[in-house]
């Protein structure tokens, strides 16, 4: 699968945050990304002692409204 284009040119790269910066990043609380997660809202990336969110998928939830 190939990565979508950027309009400046060139693909554009997942910027993906840690928990802790997933939670300032959205005005919520780790646990609340967690939860998020686990219900399928939002996808967790990383490692089993790292998890990491993309910063998009977590804006495009809040544009949505669903972020609640």
């Amino acid at each position: 699968m190939s990565e979508p284009a950027r309009p400046g040119g060139g693909a554009v790269r997942p910027r993906r945050v840690p928990t802790e910066l997933a939670a300032l990043a959205m005005g919520v609380t780790q646990a609340t990304i967690r939860k998020w997660a686990s219900r399928g809202k939002i996808t967790r990336h990383g490692g089993p002692r790292r998890a990491e969110y993309d910063l998009d998928e977590l804006f495009a939830l809040a544009r949505r409204g669903e972020a609640e």
